[in-house]
């Protein structure tokens, strides 16, 4: 397994499509929007706090995926702060799969605690660059309205070097995007 963390934006789920790896996409992993003690900021549910996802069923998800090579996770719409349904992730043969979320740090800390490894990537972009590039899509993807997608990409730009200095601490890797393919590229190719 291949964990690959980053802040929102940075490129995680890009640099997933590219590899053409199994990702366990760690975002399904959010608690539905309408359920009681969510953590809230500025008016509305921080998805940015780990109270809002569901830390245990996504290393579960990985723990069973590494084990017997297929697992079923949630299909999460950020849109409707909801599951929509049930996706069956199948490794099928693949000697390597990928995890990527912004929870990626937390999930490496838990796998820890259940004696799993996996190589630990953080996608290492400018905080100006991963803004633009979240403001973009969550706009093009019209998963919030624009004030709440504005002042939440302004709070995540000035906590971002406090989540790159955690991410290390843990024993992630800071590399860009391309070296991030090849070392990506490099561990499936040696393990087939």
């Amino acid at each position: 397994m291949v964990l690959l963390a980053g802040p929102s934006g940075s490129g995680k789920s890009h640099l997933a499509r590219l590899t053409g790896l199994p990702v366990l996409r760690l975002d399904d992993f959010y608690r539905d929007g309408d359920e009681p003690g969510l953590p809230r900021t500025l008016g509305i549910v921080d998805w940015d706090h780990l109270g809002s996802w569901n830390l245990d069923a996504a290393c579960d998800a990985a723990v069973h995926l590494l084990r017997h090579g297929h697992t079923r996770t949630p299909d999460y719409s950020i849109a409707h702060n909801r599951a929509v349904g049930h996706k069956n992730l199948v490794l099928d043969g693949s000697p390597v799969f990928l995890a990527e979320g912004i929870f990626a740090v937390d999930t490496a800390l838990e796998l820890h605690m259940r004696s799993v490894r996996p190589h630990l990537i953080w996608l290492d972009r400018p905080a100006a660059v991963n803004f633009t590039r979240r403001l973009r899509r969550d706009l093009a993807h019209r998963r919030k309205p624009p004030p709440v997608l504005l002042r939440r990409g302004l709070a995540l730009w000035q906590r971002e070097s406090t989540l790159r200095n955690r991410a290390l601490a843990a024993g992630f890797e800071p590399m860009d995007l391309p070296e991030a393919q090849v070392r990506i590229d490099r561990a499936a190719a040696t393990r087939s």
